[in-house]
């Protein structure tokens, strides 16, 4: 009998993004090709997303590690390595010897000592990078990343801006590497109707994603938004999404004064968001390829943000959406200026967003990347 394959996330509890997604739909659909599977997480059974807890039904072997609050030390912790999520990974696995570990990482390295693990104990792996915080390892670390990540068999990104900057980070040509999409979650073959006009003039925008601003930018769109520009001007803004500076951004909001202008939904289905608003805007400190950016593009709707991770290798600055220069105040203004100067083209870029983004993303991203993983898994 085939040994497992082993998805061990490195992320905190449970989310919902493109990270979650790809490897949660790759186990489940290797499990139903005849391929045993194992799934290390952090966190309890009750409290997973509704995806990784139907990975028991269709036979995963699920191995929960210790849940741990430990939010900060989450962006922070490839800097020195972090030997208790090792610590908890090797006491869930047991015994198992799996036939490809795959690392799931949220940034662009995971604990330098879980990959050292996988070398110590012979484990073949894999891992797949989902954006990069671009902190820079010191020397000795970046030797040791070095060192490791050229005996794995295969290192997957998910945008070639992502993979570029790992590689400055490091002074390491990663030629082992490959590029990897994620999976849409909508159901939808054609783009969904331009949103009714309840005032001819308002502009609606939703900003979707983690309520998280150290990467997620969403108080500099507030601090924008807070200017007398814009005060002006008829527009409602929507965060979608939730996170644990959800509270901080409602009191940015309430001493912005912009209560009557700003709301906050939660988790809401990427259909119901995008027959409501016109326009995305992510404001981004970090990316790795946004599943908020492909998901608005292929419903039809444009997009301002910012060239970070691989959102220029999605958005064309003036034709699918608008482009700031980085993550501050002053260039996501101007960007929010050029959209709001042509938002009578709205429309017609959302149309080119969903064209384009059909003819970028692949037919089929989970079975390509189960087939790429069962080859390098039984070499």
């Amino acid at each position: 009998m085939k040994e497992k394959i082993l998805f061990i996330t490195t992320s905190a509890g449970a989310s919902r993004g493109g990270s979650e997604e790809l490897w949660t739909q790759a186990a489940g659909l290797l499990v139903k090709q005849g391929v045993p599977v194992a799934a290390s997480f952090q966190g309890r059974r009750t409290a997973l997303d509704q995806r990784i807890s139907d990975l028991s039904r269709v036979g995963v072997d699920l191995r929960p590690r210790p849940a741990k609050p430990s939010l900060v030390a989450l962006a922070r912790r490839y800097m020195t390595g972090n030997a208790q999520i090792t610590i908890d990974v090797e006491r869930s696995l047991g015994n198992l010897r799996p036939s490809l570990v795959v690392i799931s990482e949220g940034g662009a390295f995971p604990p330098i000592d879980l990959v050292e693990m996988c070398v110590a104990r012979s484990f073949p792996f894999a891992v797949v990078a989902h954006g990069n915080f671009e902190i820079w390892p010191a020397d000795d670390l970046a030797a040791r990343y070095r060192k490791a990540f050229s005996l794995a068999r295969r290192y997957f990104f998910v945008s070639e801006a992502n993979r570029a900057v790992a590689e400055k980070q490091l002074g390491h040509l990663f030629d082992n590497a490959e590029i990897v999409r994620n999976p849409l979650t909508i159901a939808i073959d054609s783009p969904l109707p331009w949103p009714p006009a309840a005032d001819a003039d308002e502009l609606r925008m939703a900003c979707v994603g983690r309520l998280d601003p150290g990467t997620k930018g969403q108080d500099i769109l507030l601090e924008i938004l807070a200017g007398p520009d814009w005060a002006k001007r008829k527009w409602r803004l929507t965060f979608c999404g939730d996170g644990y500076n959800k509270d901080l951004l409602k009191r940015l909001v309430n001493r912005l004064k912009l209560n009557d202008r700003v709301s906050f939904a939660g988790h809401v289905a990427v259909e119901e968001i995008w027959r409501d608003h016109h326009l995305l805007v992510m404001p981004s400190r970090h990316e790795g390829m946004p599943l908020a950016l492909v998901e608005a593009m292929f419903s039809g709707r444009p997009v301002v943000a910012t060239n970070v991770g691989g959102i220029a290798e999605l958005v064309k600055d003036g034709f699918t959406g608008f482009l700031a220069e980085a993550a501050v105040a002053e260039c996501f203004s101007r960007a929010l200026e050029r959209m709001w100067v042509e938002r009578d083209r709205l429309q017609e870029m959302g149309n080119l967003a969903a064209t384009s983004i059909r003819e970028f993303l692949p037919n089929d991203p989970i079975g390509i990347f189960a087939r790429k993983l069962k080859d390098i898994a039984y070499l």
